[in-house]
């Protein structure tokens, strides 16, 4: 039986699987706290799939860039719109705290509170470290790169590849032909995968409402507000003034990705969109070299939704455990995050990681006090994740434009064509690719 031409679009089918998934939560919690796995089952498919897809799409963005200085460039340009956006999250998340203060007049007494429950963020915090982070980067074998699945190693390896296909320039071309028919071979197996995204988002959703309920948020509630408002902000406004500086609409974007943003709010995580997206940009126009590298990095050095909780989680806890900072702490604060927040990955519990590694070299704020968040952190980890996924996706566009890697007119029709109303679009660029991508 044929489903209804509507009931065929991915973002709906995910959508009706979230609904019927905080029904089943809602009514019957225990079972539905029962039904977690079918989300780390999608998840870990996903997953699975993205050091391969990553690899492949770097190999081959690389000989297309073929020039070196051209690589250099665009890493360099990268990276320093990453640490730009990543300063001003900071200080928006700054700002909400000081306007809307959630944590003013908790009183909270930090001898009061379980350090106990921190144990196993800590633990992670502990291992962290701009050395430790850099040196986490080199796999221990080349084919140990693959074996977490973590982005920067295969990054890293998949560089080395490309570079060195670009030296051998002839004799290297049937290996190149091997690994983007390699790279076709996995986009089917991707498109596959995601016709599970409806159950997983089903289970994720499922969960959340039969574990936490709304009541766990309590008098917690206005933190959350507040860094929903701040995450809102920060897409309106900062990626919003960025994506018209560049010619085009931060909500026609929106749009466009909206079937990979439904995912993510499902399942908390960016990973399971990351080959997705590598498609749907190279589709927008963006040239598959500057798409690979600039992505993938951003997955590690652009978590803008995790510095915006940094600053204002800090904040909170300052203000309930009635811990005054002067200019001075704040400003040491900013700059400890700016390290904190890179190398995270995007996946729920990571914002707490991040935020005791901040704390820990804070002497002026309890770290028993992340304790408070513990309980509502799973609500937060939406925001954080979509707010990272949007802001790459814009970066992804800024810096094909500035290298002059983009098709504009592709990009303006790609993005008015992903309006509501144009059924046409809805196609799904992983069995479609755009021309020039693998598959």
């Amino acid at each position: 039986m044929r489903l209804a031409r509507p009931l065929r679009f991915l973002y709906l089918q995910v959508l009706l699987a979230m609904a019927l998934g905080m029904t089943v939560g809602h009514f019957w919690p225990a079972a539905g706290a029962l039904l977690k796995p079918l989300s780390d089952a999608f998840v870990g498919l996903v997953r699975m799939m993205v050091a391969p897809i990553v690899f492949c799409t770097i190999v081959s963005g690389i000989t297309s860039l073929a020039s070196g200085r051209a690589i250099g460039r665009t890493i360099i340009q990268a990276l320093a719109l990453f640490y730009v956006l990543t300063a001003v999250a900071l200080m928006v998340g700054l700002a909400i705290a000081f306007v809307l203060r959630p944590g003013a007049g908790m009183h909270v007494d930090v001898r009061h509170l379980d350090p106990s429950i921190l144990a196993q963020y800590a633990q992670h915090a502990q291992t962290g470290g701009l050395v430790a982070f850099a040196l986490s980067v080199i796999p221990e074998t080349m084919l140990g790169a693959f074996d977490k699945g973590e982005v920067l190693p295969v990054l890293l390896v998949a560089l080395l590849f490309g570079f060195s296909l670009n030296a051998c320039a002839q004799a290297g071309r049937p290996v190149l032909a091997l690994i983007d028919g390699i790279a076709q071979m996995l986009y089917r197996v991707l498109a596959m995968i995601m016709r599970l995204a409806p159950l997983g988002a089903f289970g994720a959703m499922a969960f959340t409402v039969g574990r936490f309920g709304i009541r766990s948020v309590g008098s917690l509630g206005m933190l959350m507000v507040s860094f929903y408002v701040a995450c809102v902000l920060f897409v309106a406004l900062v990626l919003g003034v960025l994506a018209r500086l560049h010619g085009f609409a931060i909500w026609r974007l929106l749009r466009y990705i909206r079937e990979e943003l439904l995912i993510v709010l499902a399942t908390s995580s960016t990973e399971p969109v990351l080959p997705r997206l590598i498609v749907k940009l190279e589709a927008l126009g963006c040239e598959k070299g500057v798409v690979g590298l600039v992505l993938p990095a951003g997955y590690s050095f652009n978590l803008d939704g995790t510095a915006i909780y940094l600053t204002l989680a800090s904040m909170f806890i300052a203000q309930a455990c009635d811990v005054p900072l002067s200019a001075a702490q704040i400003a040491m604060m900013l700059a400890v995050m700016l390290l904190t927040s890179k190398g995270a990955a995007g996946v729920s519990g990571s914002g707490l990681v991040a935020l005791v590694a901040t704390l820990t070299v804070i002497p002026d704020l309890p770290v028993a006090g992340v304790a408070l968040l513990v309980g509502i952190d799973r609500f937060m980890s939406e925001a954080r994740a979509l707010t990272s996924v949007i802001s790459n996706a814009c970066a992804v566009i800024v810096v094909s434009i500035w290298q002059g890697a983009c098709d504009r007119a592709r990009l303006a029709q790609m993005l008015r064509a992903a309006g509501p109303g144009r059924p046409e679009v809805a196609k799904d660029p992983a069995k479609d690719p755009a021309p020039g991508t693998p598959g």
